[in-house]
């Protein structure tokens, strides 16, 4: 008999599995669940009756029956919109604060849907804004609370094991073992551990990190389903070994348990990775392109209209520079370089010239440091407030840049004396966005030579949270940032 799920105290196979005393009904969850989506539903319609008795004389007569429509209308929308946004999935079940997040992202969606609905129809006129305001801060107060009571009980009852299924792991190899691992670190899941079963004898089981009992081979399990013991086996075989694993299977299936399928091994190096069904057929995403579909035609957006108005008001600026440019030292205003931009791809930067005509280098380049005497006099002004970068802005208007983004390298720049490349193996993930004129990692100080390991290592650390955490917000600050960045750096020469 299986025994209280205390899954610490192993048994030998031949004594059995104990029976647990305690009560316990897995289903009971899904009841509480259904439970409280039906009290959340009654709270969005209690709390506007209970906002018309407080606006009593403000709602007209004859009215009754619009404000009756309107509240159903609310419970109707926040029911759809909460199973939308995820209110009663696993990880809101035992989270009062995800469960509040959800929540109040459902309420509000409902009361602009409301809003937008009203103004429609124009009849917005026709209700009482205190009746409005009174229910929209009492039903969030009621669903805050609702929430945060069912929460509570689910905490407490899921402590005691009631809604914990009792699972059985078929397979005690290398697999299984990864398996327990994760299942008893994981304090999300409503598992009652059991042990283990596996056809092969223990002398032949390699050795596992978790003591969880075997209690037998197939036909053991299959004895202690039939005796009601086990609501669920997970079959923890190589996938490698089809034949075997579709064997399994088929015995098991005869069997009234769910049975799942473990991952292998290699799955578990991608434990939080999304799994998406390419047709019928679940594959798992390993990386997303960043910034693509609707957010990369919002970025496009971003770029063109601010670039546009900046080189309304730069373009003078242009005029001086070129001039200054012409009168300090012989050799052209613009200077092109070829730089890694998306995807790997080498586009031609545009800048400023800020070094000596017949010191500039197109390849092989060579890091500007402190007092290098190949800069002129007004390219060290240029560098110093980043004036240089300026032309940059045409490799926005064509696409090839970005506003804000990592800084393009070129190809040959070390850091030390390695190539960027060599210093970090995966150095190229920055290139999955389009390169900037400023970034997150400039913003915070690392710009200017990399002379060493350490600098690169940060700007690439830099670079890659902003990928990750891409935002028009972001980019705003980024932007402005740079400006305050702009006027107090130290490391641009």
């Amino acid at each position: 008999m299986l025994q209280e799920p205390t899954i610490t105290a192993a048994e030998s196979a031949s004594t059995g599995i104990a029976r647990s005393s305690a009560s316990r009904s897995p289903v009971l969850l899904e009841v509480g669940i259904l439970g409280l989506r039906a009290v959340e539903m009654l709270a969005v319609g209690a709390t506007a009756w209970l906002a018309a008795g407080f606006a009593l004389e403000l709602i007209p007569r004859g009215m009754e029956a619009a404000y009756s429509n309107a509240a159903l209308i609310a419970c109707l929308f926040y029911a759809a919109l909460a199973e939308v946004t995820g209110c009663y999935d696993i990880d809101t079940r035992f989270s009062v604060r995800t469960g509040w997040t959800r929540v109040m992202t459902a309420w509000l969606s409902t009361g602009m849907f409301l809003m937008t609905l009203g103004f429609l129809l124009k009849v917005s006129e026709d209700f009482s804004r205190a009746w409005a305001l009174t229910w929209f801060g009492t039903g969030a107060a009621a669903l805050l609370g609702v929430r945060a009571a069912g929460t509570m009980w689910m905490q407490r009852l899921k402590k005691q094991g009631v809604f914990n299924h009792r699972v059985a792991i078929f397979g005690a190899g290398s697999q299984g073992d990864r398996l327990a691992k994760y299942i008893l670190g994981n304090e999300k899941l409503t598992i009652d551990l059991l042990g283990f079963f596996d056809d092969r004898l223990p002398e032949r089981l390699p050795e596992r990190e978790v003591h969880l009992p075997l209690y037998g081979n197939l036909s053991d399990l299959i004895g202690h389903i039939r005796q009601g013991e086990i609501d669920q086996v997970i079959v923890a075989l190589p996938w490698s070994a089809e034949k075997r694993l579709q064997e399994v299977v088929a015995e098991l299936a005869i069997t009234p348990v769910r049975i799942r399928l473990a991952p292998d091994l290699a799955t578990f190096a991608f434990s939080q990775r999304p799994v998406v069904l390419l047709g019928d057929l679940p594959v798992m995403t390993l990386f997303e392109r960043p910034i693509s579909g609707f957010d990369q035609i919002v970025k496009r957006i971003e770029d063109l209209v601010l670039t546009s108005i900046g080189l309304i008001f730069v373009l003078p600026l242009f005029a001086i520079i070129a001039i200054a440019i012409k009168l300090d030292s012989p050799g052209p205003v613009f200077f092109r370089q070829d730089r890694e931009g998306f995807n790997n791809q080498r586009f031609r930067i545009w800048k400023f010239r800020s070094m000596r005509a017949d010191r500039c280098e197109a390849d092989g380049i060579t890091q500007a440091r402190k007092d290098d005497d190949r800069i002129t006099r007004v390219g060290r002004i240029l560098r110093r407030t980043s004036l240089d970068e300026l032309p940059q802005l045409f490799n926005v208007m064509t696409g090839e840049m970005s506003l804000v983004g990592p800084r393009p390298h070129a190809p040959s720049t070390k850091a030390g004396d390695r190539v960027f490349s060599d210093v970090v193996s995966h150095y190229a993930a920055r290139h999955k966005v389009k390169p900037g004129m400023t970034g997150w990692a400039q913003v915070h100080g690392w710009r200017g030579e990399t002379d060493t390991e350490e600098k690169l290592l940060k700007r690439l650390e830099h670079d890659l949270y902003y990928i990750e955490n891409w935002s028009v917000l972001l980019d705003l600050y980024i932007l402005m940032r740079t400006v305050v960045t702009l006027a107090f750096q130290k490391t641009a020469y």
